[in-house]
């Protein structure tokens, strides 16, 4: 087809993608980029693909079929088994694309195609199922919505199509009405039929609105009791990944564990993201559960309860991690609501058996396997202390660009936060969250501990520590105080010592289930570190301390397969460190009479190029490129790699 439409046309594909986007982008009523949407004008359907994500998809994206050749699907007849039906309804399907066209069209366009009206919205709502997955709720929905069609459990597909087809036929016929706009499915959703995007944002909000008076309560997500031995958590999270190679996250809400996992799933997409049973394991015996649960079910599974302790959610991503973990709580959500209407009535094991091993979902599967593009640090997971500014934000970003989902830690908590969302936004999946924040005292043990905790838990584990943190406080020896001398020593020697330590415990005991993986602990050090620096043997003794503690903790820990080195800048002269008008290094060593002659803190920076054989100061970019090289590397610990323009040279 030529892609050119009239304006009318591109006016309701406009509004199309407008709306699909709305609810696309609303975990109230999609998930994991299911649901569909359409538009037809008299000569075409216009649909969501196959594998598209309504929250984002754009007006151009749309699958354009023919709709008489649509309408002669349903004069067919085709084979009776499941795999050679839908084989042969595909092939129609695809046989029914405009010219040109070349993508796959959601599994439901024929659906779409039935209702007469323009516009067409199916989603798959909590509240909804609540009803649909519910023993009553075809009953209860007969007298709540009398206009509507209610679906009982069928195949999707073809089959569902047939049954959608037939059912609203009977309803035209003994009503002597309309065709529907509205239809409730067994265990799978609801669908909106409108000639006007109003008319279907009208539908909904009634049709929401009434089933929001039915519930009593929300269930609660509220966490876990406070004596939680999180120590157990971390171990089982650690095994998850490292044992599988999987990402990891973790949930210790109270309504996720005590949800009845036994339960069977509810919807096809319970199935398909959170397999159709889940691992329930004590933390002994998880390895052994796992394998059990592979050769029973021929999968590995996707959310691991553990009883009082929470719920785990895996996935070779932590995007499908996180998916895993939303469909969970949405089916404790519909079960929940499913109480209104006589209790959960689970999808049959026919269902859940098809639904398996769907052909539509085996694509689905296929497309977001190939949509992944491996980097060089692809699903390692790396803290970053002071990663809200500077250095420390630089490095953030440098690792997340490479792949590596980043905790970025600092005691500024909404700098932290802000550097974060700056990395998720530029993250190709800007719906997914590849950096979180974490609020850090490096100074301060319990904050420590819980700094490691908190990133073990939301991915599984620490691969790549950067002890990043640190303060300058420059003065002579009759200007410095006590105070300060103390307070560079504890950020910048005993705070390190405290996140080796707690780092370290977690990386060893990931080492315990995969020993041939290697681990990072890197000190950003700095060229002080190496050389003594005037009026300011505060910061160059923690320094130089810094690298003894390197050269010391590499020796401890290389049984481990934990490096430990260190990266020592020449001066970042662009960063806020030295550019503060008020705290900034420039101004407090014009201050301190550091460099003879300067009358400017530009005379002080122009004093530091001149020092560095290559005329600048460090940038960022270059010590990401050591940081680099330092993981990527199999043979070298104990190490402090000058970055320093030949400032510094390695003896």
């Amino acid at each position: 087809m030529n892609r050119s439409t009239d304006a009318v046309t591109q006016k309701c594909i406009d509004a199309l993608a407008s709306m699909s986007n709305r609810y696309g982008g609303d975990a109230d009523y999609v998930l994991a980029g299911g649901g569909n949407t359409s538009y037809k004008n008299d000569e075409f359907l216009f649909v969501k693909g196959s594998g598209t994500s309504l929250a984002t998809i754009k007006p151009g994206d749309f699958v354009v079929l023919r709709r008489d050749r649509l309408a002669g699907i349903w004069d067919k007849i085709y084979p009776a088994s499941d795999d050679a039906r839908e084989a042969a309804v595909l092939c129609d399907m695809l046989a029914s694309r405009a010219e040109g066209e070349a993508r796959r069209p959601s599994v439901e366009a024929l659906l779409h195609a039935l209702f007469p009206y323009k516009f067409v919205l199916h989603v798959h709502p909590a509240l909804v199922n609540g009803m649909t997955c519910g023993e009553n709720g075809e009953a209860i929905c007969r007298e709540i919505f009398p206009d509507a069609v209610w679906i009982p459990e069928v195949k999707p597909g073809y089959t569902l199509a047939v049954a959608c087809r037939d059912a609203c036929d009977i309803y035209v016929a003994d009503k002597r009405a309309a065709f529907p706009r509205l239809m409730f499915l067994q265990n799978h959703g609801v669908f909106f039929a409108g000639d006007t995007i109003d008319e279907i944002d009208a539908l909904v909000q009634s049709v929401m609105d009434a089933l929001r008076s039915k519930i009593d309560a929300e269930p609660d997500f509220s966490e876990l009791r406070e004596d939680f031995p999180i120590d157990t958590a971390v171990a089982v999270a650690a095994e998850l990944r490292y044992r599988y190679d999987l990402c990891v996250v973790f949930s210790r809400s109270q309504a996720m564990l005590d949800f009845n996992p036994r339960t069977k799933p509810l919807t096809p997409d319970h199935i398909v993201y959170t397999r159709a049973q889940p691992l329930i394991a004590e933390p002994e015996n998880l390895a052994s559960g796992y394998d059990a649960y592979i050769i029973a079910h021929g999968c590995a599974p996707r959310i691991v309860a553990v009883p009082d302790i929470g719920v785990f959610a895996c996935g070779k991503t932590a995007k499908e991690a996180d998916t895993a973990l939303s469909l969970w709580r949405d089916g404790v959500r519909a079960s929940h609501y499913a109480r209104s209407y006589g209790g959960v009535k689970p999808m049959s094991d026919a269902m859940i058996d098809f639904i398996t091993r769907w052909e539509v979902e085996s694509y689905r599967a296929g497309l977001n396997a190939a949509s992944r593009n491996p980097k060089r640090f692809e699903g390692k997971v790396a803290v970053i202390t002071g990663g809200a500014q500077g250095f420390g934000r630089g490095i953030a970003e440098a690792l997340a660009a490479e792949g590596a989902y980043v905790a970025v830690a600092d005691l500024n908590y909404g700098g932290a936060c802000e550097a974060a969302d700056a990395i998720n936004k530029a993250s190709p999946d800007a719906a997914h969250s590849v950096a979180t924040a974490i609020r850090a005292d490096v100074t301060d043990e319990g904050s420590v501990m819980e700094m490691i905790n908190t990133a073990a838990l939301r991915w599984g584990g620490v691969d790549i520590f950067i002890n990043n943190a640190g303060i300058v406080r420059a003065g002579g020896l009759d200007e410095l105080t006590r105070s300060q001398f103390e307070l560079v020593t504890n950020v910048n020697y005993t705070a390190y010592f405290l996140c080796a330590k707690y780092a370290s415990k977690l990386m060893k005991l990931s080492h315990s289930f995969a020993p041939e993986r290697f681990f990072d602990i890197i000190e950003i050090n700095s060229k002080s570190g190496l050389s003594g620096s005037n009026k300011n043997f505060a910061y160059a003794g923690s320094k130089f301390g810094g690298i003894g503690l390197t050269q010391s903790f590499a020796l401890e820990l290389a049984p481990y397969n934990i490096k430990v080195n260190a990266v020592c800048p020449g001066n970042f002269l662009e960063g806020p460190l030295w550019t503060d008008p008020e705290k900034g290094l420039l101004v407090q060593y014009l201050r301190a009479g550091k460099v003879p002659g300067a009358k400017t803190t530009l005379d002080v920076l122009r004093f530091y190029e001149s020092k560095v054989p290559l005329g600048r100061g460090c940038r960022i970019a270059d010590v990401a490129r050591a940081i680099a090289y330092l993981i990527e590397q199999e043979y070298e610990t104990g190490q402090a790699l000058p970055v320093t323009g030949g400032q510094e040279m390695l003896k």
